[in-house]
């Protein structure tokens, strides 16, 4: 069954399904994929002065739970940046994150090393995730941080932290996209504190764009 407001593609002979919660179901694993979750980036930024909303973990965990209880996911791939930095080692975020994770002891979790992984420092081992280096191939995919590896299997990636602007004469809406291209996908970010990087298509990509409640295809 697929989820509401979502939308199935195939790549690589795999049926995906592109989430409006700015995640990929890969139904035949039973595994969400999740790109740039930056936990602990609001704490980052209070580290040095900047004031900036709390409670960013706790809508992150939020959003992975109903994902996981509507999806009946038993996996969790993050592809990338998991940590933002340091300052994600806090006392506060970590306790947060321990807590989701003892209420979701029976979750598989696989983090790929990102670029801010390799600054932060890897995530507690007290939460028991699997820590790989990019490429990560499973089946015809290559799970990877940076999108423009060169690997002989198709390519699901985060780091851009896509974002594509729907115009009319009148107004313009900026809104996370997914790029679907011939070898690769790049994934929006999950986070509820990244930001977003407008992009232009490549020839032969799709945009599929996410209102929140709904994915749509319009490239």
């Amino acid at each position: 069954m697929t989820p509401a407001g979502s939308v199935d593609i195939e790549v690589a002979g795999e049926r995906l399904v592109l989430l409006p919660q700015k995640a990929v179901l890969w139904p035949r694993e039973r595994m969400l994929v999740i790109a740039d979750i930056h936990f602990g980036k609001a704490a980052a930024f209070r580290s040095f002065g900047i004031p900036v909303p709390r409670g960013t973990t706790t809508e992150n965990l939020q959003a992975l739970d109903e994902l996981i209880m509507s999806t009946g996911a038993d996996h969790v791939l993050f592809l990338g940046d998991f940590l933002h930095a340091r300052a994600a080692h806090a006392a506060g975020t970590q306790a947060a994150m321990l807590a989701w994770r003892q209420r979701r002891c029976e979750l598989t979790l696989t983090l790929v090393r990102g670029n801010h992984d390799k600054h932060a420092g890897d995530p507690a081992a007290v939460l028991g995730i699997d820590l790989v280096d990019e490429p990560w191939t499973v089946g015809p995919f290559a799970f990877c941080h940076h999108p423009d590896l060169e690997v002989g299997a198709y390519i699901l990636a985060g780091h851009v932290h896509p974002a594509f602007v729907l115009a009319t004469r009148f107004d313009a809406l900026r809104l996370p996209c997914f790029v679907v291209g011939p070898r690769r996908m790049i994934l929006p970010s999950f986070g509820a504190f990244t930001g977003g990087h407008t992009v232009r298509p490549e020839e032969g990509e799709r945009i599929f764009v996410s209102s929140g409640d709904v994915v749509h295809g319009v490239r």
